[in-house]
């Protein structure tokens, strides 16, 4: 029987795969594994948005209120914790803000 050869994952699907990986990777060492409660959130924070949160005047009471606004999601049950639905709140909200940076320091292109 022939083998299917699959095509290589394109960066999108690259891109997919490492925000699920990151979040699985801080999530649940506290407990629930698709969840992150604010000191998981925190060492997320720490270490793959270091620059973000060092950038802060009160990083730790920086980190509160973003893990207040993320906590609740669409369903607006607050847990003290953020799950996958919140954590790409964060994420598209953060990516939303750096393309708009990075379109104004950018000639526009014709």
């Amino acid at each position: 029987m022939a083998q299917k050869i699959q095509d290589p994952p394109t960066d999108m699907e690259r891109c997919m795969e490492s925000l699920i990986t990151i979040f699985q990777r801080y999530a649940g060492k506290e407990g629930d594994n698709s969840k992150m409660s604010f000191k998981e959130f925190e060492s997320f924070m720490n270490v793959e948005l270091k620059s973000f949160t060092k950038s802060q005047k009160n990083p730790q009471e920086t980190l509160k209120k973003m893990m207040a606004s993320l906590d609740g999601g669409i369903d607006g049950k607050k847990d003290g914790q953020i799950d996958f639905q919140e954590f790409l709140s964060l994420i598209g909200g953060m990516m939303i803000a750096c393309h708009e940076a990075m379109s104004k320091s950018r000639p526009a292109c014709r």
